[in-house]
């Protein structure tokens, strides 16, 4: 079932599971706050299980980096807003991966990678990226990190 995501009273819904949950709904709400103080886009997150396409995708653009995490997806989204495609995979253990591709030619194309306050950095990303450190009053401290996308990837 599709949950619209509300950044002004932070739910854990679909997210339970996670040993940090609160902050990854933390993290899921600071994001639907950028996309609706930015282009008045209401964020939808649904079940990975419903929608298994969004997270091969994220998957196979990932393996350009060799990258694989063990760790099961608990919700996704993916939608077009002002000609970019956003797709996001929010994972058990904390971790946010989401990738920002601009459909016209020649557009900044990025997979960018957050963690839940309080979860430690997965084994996946040591010795291979810098985390940069955020406050946010929704998800405590976020650290990010990025990787620019060199293939194509528009389905």
């Amino acid at each position: 079932m599709a949950y619209q995501v509300d950044f002004k009273t932070v739910s854990t819904i679909g997210l339970e599971s996670s040993p940090v949950a609160p902050a990854l709904a933390g993290l899921r709400a600071n994001e639907a706050r950028y996309f609706w103080n930015k282009y008045k886009h209401a964020f939808v997150t649904e079940p990975a299980a419903d929608n298994p396409a969004i997270v091969a995708r994220v998957n196979a653009i990932l393996d350009e980096r060799d990258m694989h995490f063990a760790t099961q997806p608990l919700e996704v989204s993916d939608f077009v807003v002002d000609g970019v495609r956003w797709s996001y995979v929010f994972y058990q253990n904390g971790l946010v991966v989401n990738v920002l591709y601009t459909l016209e030619e020649g557009g900044k194309r990025a997979v960018g990678f957050k963690l839940s306050d309080g979860m430690p950095i997965p084994e996946e990303f040591e010795g291979k990226f810098k985390f940069a450190r955020q406050k946010s009053k929704l998800a405590g401290t976020i650290r990010g990190s990025f990787f620019v996308i060199k293939g194509d990837y528009p389905d």
